[in-house]
Order: structure tokens, then C-alpha cells, then sequence
């Protein structure tokens, strides 16, 4: 399956509606991350859930196992499709995270449960100077994949340019990092159009500022599942 997922990097439910609106009828798969997560809690995901929209929530876990593990129990009552936490907590902490999410499930839901590998504003030089990591960014996000497969989880978060060897590990991959070509890149270091991600192995894109930041987000949108399905 594949998926284009839109990022709902705004900071209020009614900045959501406006842009949904703006859509005239799509109902795409839409992530809330941290900033609306933060600012509107559970109740915008259980509303978005209720309405039919697919939902990423990504929320990024990053803690000891057991705070990880009572943590995703909560969220796991939520119903999302997809959510996360980062795989330099370790395997145990991911193997915590997937007993969470799987004991605080709602009947009938399939959460599936991603580890990000490296955040795609991240390059081999902030690696190695900041983050002391010696390895290449390839071979890290590698093993970072394996260590999730070990644990259980269903996929990784990853630039579409780490697609194909999470693909080779039987893994679902949603990549961030996605632009419209001729779009700015912004803060991302490892971009990709959606052409090129499907080309690659991804099975999910996210995308933001090529669909949130258009003159018109519709156009976008549909160029983007376009692009990426066709």
C-alpha cells in the first residue's frame, strides 16, 4: 500500500479546518505532530478519527522503556493508524513501546508502529560533529531499521533515499523530506520529489509546505498522489 501523507504543521484545530476546507472534498491522510498535538491534545485526533480521516501521529517517543510503554498505552486507546518513537532508544524501549500501544489498542484498530531512524534535516556532518556518530548515514539508518524489525515495529521513518534497503527488510517506510520539484527545500538536507520516492521503494510520503504553504493546496495535493501513485 501506498500512502500520501499530509502534514498538519499548524498551530490550532481552526487553522486545520481552514486548510481542509481549501480542499473542497479530498480527504487526505494528514500527520499531527508535536505543535498541534501540544496545543489541541487527544481531542483534535479523536475528532479527525471520528470525521474518517487517517491519522500519522507523530509524536517522536524517546524515553526510558517503561515511561515509553505507559505512555503508548495511552495513545494506543486513540485508534490512529500510524504513530512512532525514535530507534536510538534501543531495542528494549521499542519491544516496550510495541507491548504499550498493543495493551492500550481499541478493538478492531491496527496501529502500526514506526521508529525514526535520522530526522531528514539531519546530514552526515551534523552526525559526526554533533551527534559523534561515526558511521554513515546510510549504514545508521540501516542498523537503526534492523534494531526496529527486531523489536517488533512495522517500519521506519527515513529519507526516501534509505527507502530501498528498508524495503529489502520487508518494512513500510514513510519518508519525510518531500517537495514539489522547484520547491524550496527549507531546513530539510535529504529531499526527494514525489516521483523519485515512489522510484525509490517508499510506501508512504509526508508532505507539508509544497501542499500547506500553496497559493492552491487542492492543485498540490492532487499533482503530489499524482506523482506518487501513478
Amino acid at each position: 500500500m501506498h500512502e500520501v501523507i499530509v502534514a498538519m504543521d499548524f498551530s490550532s484545530k481552526d487553522e486545520v479546518y481552514a486548510f481542509l476546507k481549501r480542499l473542497e472534498g479530498e480527504r487526505p491522510y494528514l500527520k499531527i505532530g508535536m505543535e498541534l498535538f501540544y496545543k489541541e491534545g487527544p481531542d483534535m485526533v479523536r475528532r479527525l478519527k471520528g470525521e474518517g480521516y487517517k491519522i500519522f501521529l507523530d509524536l517522536k517517543l524517546h524515553d526510558i522503556p517503561n515511561t515509553v510503554y505507559k505512555a503508548m498505552k495511552n495513545l494506543g486507546a486513540l485508534g490512529v493508524d500510524i504513530t512512532n518513537v525514535h530507534a536510538a532508544g534501543g531495542i528494549k524501549m521499542m519491544e516496550w513501546a510495541r507491548r504499550g500501544l498493543t495493551e492500550g489498542s481499541v478493538a478492531g484498530a491496527d496501529t502500526k508502529l514506526i521508529a525514526i531512524t535520522q530526522l531528514t534535516s539531519t546530514d552526515e556532518k551534523t552526525m559526526r560533529e554533533e551527534l559523534l556518530i561515526a558511521e554513515s548515514l546510510p549504514k545508521t539508518v540501516e542498523k537503526y531499521a534492523l534494531n526496529a524489525k527486531a523489536a517488533g515495529l512495522d517500519g521506519v521513518v527515513c529519507s526516501a533515499f534509505e527507502a530501498p534497503a528498508v524495503k529489502a527488510m520487508g518494512l513500510i517506510s514513510v519518508t519525510p523530506g518531500i517537495r514539489l520539484a522547484g520547491d524550496a527545500v527549507g531546513d530539510q538536507k535529504r529531499v526527494a520529489t514525489p516521483a523519485l520516492a515512489r522510484e525509490l521503494g517508499a510506501t508512504h510520503i509526508v508532505v507539508g509546505r509544497s501542499i500547506t504553504g500553496s497559493s492552491d493546496p487542492k492543485a498540490a495535493y492532487l499533482t503530489t498522489v499524482s506523482e506518487f501513485l501513478s
